[in-house]
């Protein structure tokens, strides 16, 4: 039950470039019914903050966990653009001096340094609004209830119970290290919480049982957990071109982590671990999917 590498690759990149499309349409400067004006320095800012590269592997998510419960690709596209517009806000903030201050991302200038510092911090304002616009539009095609499900859904991942506020324990870490329990709490909201939801959206947006729901929504948090492990080995092992963003900058803060705690052995063993039982989750749908399998591997195996 896997996909080719080849076809993985060129699954992640075809999807990648029709959410980019999308994007693009949706940051254009064409003004959407009540709104008064689109500010162009805002509007620019919030364009350069999306399409800035990246494999789009949440989008890619919500459309896969979709498609493998017979749910519509149109509005998957469009419930991925809105989570990819979450995260790209809080990447500009993340960014921001007074958050992990980085003048790198993706190996281009950061939305601060490309603009300012307030038009980054209207931009990921924006960024979070619109994303709940994007769902809840006509364009959206699904019942009002699926709507509404799939925006709670994201509110709680994205705000004070999810990645906001992993962002707050992170920060916080900089000044106490957490033990091994704190640290995974922290990585599963900060960085796991939008992971988890694009999974879970699959199934809210195909309508699907609870049971799969909770399948697929047990699969983001697993998939989760070995995306910030992933990470955390490739800080202490990768370099800044690679990457496209500074590294070892959690070492040098003193944030924990659990490569720091337990050592690169145990995490690299622990990752597999996690890929293992991710793909076990998806074991009832046999082949259907294969790539979804195929992106617990590319998410721990990534040089990036």
């Amino acid at each position: 039950m896997n996909a080719s590498p080849a076809a993985f690759e060129a699954r992640l990149k075809t999807n990648a470039r029709e959410i980019e499309t999308l994007l693009d349409a949706l940051l254009s400067k064409g003004m959407r019914e009540d709104e008064i004006a689109r500010p162009e320095i805002l509007r620019t800012a919030m364009h350069y903050a999306v399409l800035n590269g990246g494999k789009r592997l949440r989008p890619f998510l919500v459309v896969e966990s979709a498609l493998l419960l017979g749910g519509d690709k149109g509005a998957a596209l469009r419930v991925g653009a809105a989570l990819e517009c979450i995260h790209c806000y809080s990447l500009v903030h993340d960014d921001l001096p007074a958050m992990d201050d980085d003048d790198l991302r993706r190996g281009k200038p950061t939305v601060h340094i490309a603009f300012d510092e307030a038009t980054a911090i209207l931009a990921g304002d924006s960024l979070l609004t619109y994303a709940f616009d994007i769902i809840a539009a006509d364009e959206t095609k699904l019942p009002d209830q699926s709507k509404v499900a799939l925006i709670l859904a994201l509110a709680r991942s994205a705000g004070l119970g999810g990645m906001a506020g992993g962002q707050a324990l992170d920060l916080a870490a900089e000044e106490n290290t957490p033990d091994e329990y704190g640290i995974v709490t922290l990585q599963s909201m900060k960085t796991g919480a939008l992971i988890r939801f694009a999974c879970e959206a699959g199934a809210l947006i195909a309508g699907a049982s609870t049971d799969d729901r909770k399948r697929l929504r047990a699969f983001g948090e697993k998939i989760g957990l070995a995306f910030q492990l992933a990470d955390d080995l490739l800080d202490v092992t990768s370099d800044a071109t690679t990457m496209g963003k500074a590294t070892g900058k959690d070492i040098s803060r003193g944030k924990g982590t659990l490569v720091a705690l337990r050592g690169i052995e145990w995490a690299e063993a622990e990752l597999r671990r996690h890929v293992e039982d991710a793909t076990q989750l998806l074991a009832p749908y046999g082949d259907a999917a294969a790539t979804l399998a195929a992106t617990a591997h590319f998410v721990a195996d990534r040089k990036n």
